[in-house]
């Protein structure tokens, strides 16, 4: 028997399908090849059960990049105690799992260290460019190779190697017997249509997942088990604050809406409120939401309940009673680093220009974002107001108070916002302040996903 790779299946070659492989549902037969066939990702299975069996085959599934064994080395990185445990729980669980650990706990560390213990062909799937170089800088520190990078169009292949989401979906089919261990940064991203392609069709048997934030809205993370491996080792914010990350206070401030504010919120949400209630609440929830927007392409009544609803969420979101306690805010941390979080672009050019503050949005240039981020480090800014754009990828270690004046309500980017400003240095304590409008739908979001409290005692002032 012999099993091969071709673009993204396992092809089983024999005369007869051995024992040990069928009982496997995800191994089928294909009439136009006349060979078993199996998702890539199906490798290590197939590969366990024949070991299982005692049962030989020819395997000529990998066709790994070199990797510089001799070289593959870290000795100048420690690992933190929750670090050591964190590598012990994935190397136990067979070296394919998820750990999920908070912003600045040094997750990078961890991988590197996995990436050292099996010193062979590895790729690490990131989300954006900027996390793509300071992967590639982080790595060629830490082992003093040359590190290749799949992006923009170019493909430069090392033992280690970094690449996008988008550049390994393009890619998959091409590489995915080239690897044999894969890191996937930011892994909730992963479970989305598409995305999940690139851990179906890669080969690589180990696997390594790292996330500050698992659970997804959609539940689309149910599928990372299967995809990657199950999550072996978690680590809070609340856990880690005082020793290893910046002691913190977060903090919920209700507000509430002018007369008029009250008036057209009400008009508004009452409005979407009736048309989901004349369709069976099918139309709540995250997949509701999907099936309004879909539905609003074809049906006027859906498209007016979708604007309704918007401009509901527009008017709890950016009321006025939270610029003025934004006001109060900046000028309490007048001597400290601030981020402020809002939800739209619109709101960050007001409130950019209301305060005259640096606004940082998608819509930034590269080169000004770069200008922007290293003045905000050397304290020439001491305020930046942004939108979803800092929510990860980007380090700002300066940073120790945020403030959320309106966001998706999901308990994932209340982390990643609080990530943004827990990185420890000496003296510093981080202050997380997210604003609420009283009696909205903006309270029930704030609840569902309440962070849990920090075990260190607050410092720094009151």
């Amino acid at each position: 028997m012999r099993v091969a790779y071709d673009r993204g299946t396992l092809v089983v070659r024999g005369a007869e399908l051995p024992q040990a492989l069928r009982g496997a549902d995800w191994l089928r037969w294909d009439p136009r090849s006349r060979f078993h066939r199996a998702e890539g990702y199906r490798y290590r299975a197939l590969r366990e059960r024949l070991e299982a069996a005692d049962v030989e085959a020819e395997d000529e599934v990998l066709d790994l990049i070199p990797a510089e064994e001799e070289t593959l080395a870290a000795p100048g990185l420690t690992l933190r105690s929750y670090q050591e445990e964190a590598l012990a729980a994935w190397e136990e669980g067979g070296r394919a799992g998820i750990i999920v650990l908070p912003t600045g706990a040094g997750k990078t560390v961890v991988a590197i260290k996995a990436i050292e213990s099996l010193s062979t062909a590895t790729l690490v799937v990131v989300p954006t460019l900027d996390l793509l170089e300071q992967w590639r800088a982080r790595l060629r520190e830490a082992f003093q190779v040359p590190v290749g990078a799949i992006a923009r169009g170019e493909t430069l292949l090392h033992g280690i190697t970094v690449t996008t989401y988008d550049s390994a979906y393009l890619q998959a089919e091409r590489l995915g017997n080239r690897f044999e261990l894969v890191v996937f940064d930011e892994v909730h991203h992963l479970p989305s249509e598409g995305y999940r392609q690139i851990a179906q069709l890669f080969a690589s048997p180990y696997r390594l997942g790292l996330t500050a934030t698992l659970e997804r809205p959609d539940g689309f993370h149910e599928l990372l088990p299967d995809l990657v491996g199950p999550k072996v080792y978690e680590a809070t914010p609340a856990a880690l604050a005082g020793d290893h990350l910046s002691p913190y206070t977060a903090e919920t401030i209700f507000t509430d809406l002018t007369p008029e504010e009250r008036r057209r919120y009400e008009d508004e949400h009452g409005r979407f409120q009736r048309f989901v209630e004349r369709h069976g609440g099918r139309f709540r929830g995250v997949e509701g939401h999907k099936r309004l927007i879909m539905a609003s392409g074809r049906d006027p009544d859906a498209r007016a309940a979708l604007l309704a609803r918007e401009r509901a969420r527009d008017v709890m979101m950016n009321s006025e009673a939270k610029l003025r306690l934004l006001g109060e805010l900046l000028l309490r941390h007048r001597e400290d680093r601030v981020l402020v979080f809002t939800e739209h672009n619109r709101l960050v050019y007001a409130i950019s220009e209301r305060f005259l503050l640096p606004a940082l949005t998608h819509q930034t240039g590269d080169g000004e974002r770069e200008e922007l981020l290293a003045r905000f480090r050397a304290g020439k800014y001491r305020v930046l107001v942004t939108s979803k754009v800092l929510n990860e990828g980007v380090d700002v270690p300066e940073a120790n108070v945020g403030i959320i004046l309106s966001g998706s309500g999901t308990r994932r980017e209340f982390v990643q916002r609080l990530g943004r400003i827990l990185r420890k240095q000496e003296g510093k304590h981080a202050y997380l302040y997210e604003l609420v409008s009283r009696d909205t739908r903006e309270v029930h979001t704030s609840e569902r996903r309440a962070p849990e409290k920090p075990k260190a005692k607050r410092g720094g002032r009151a």
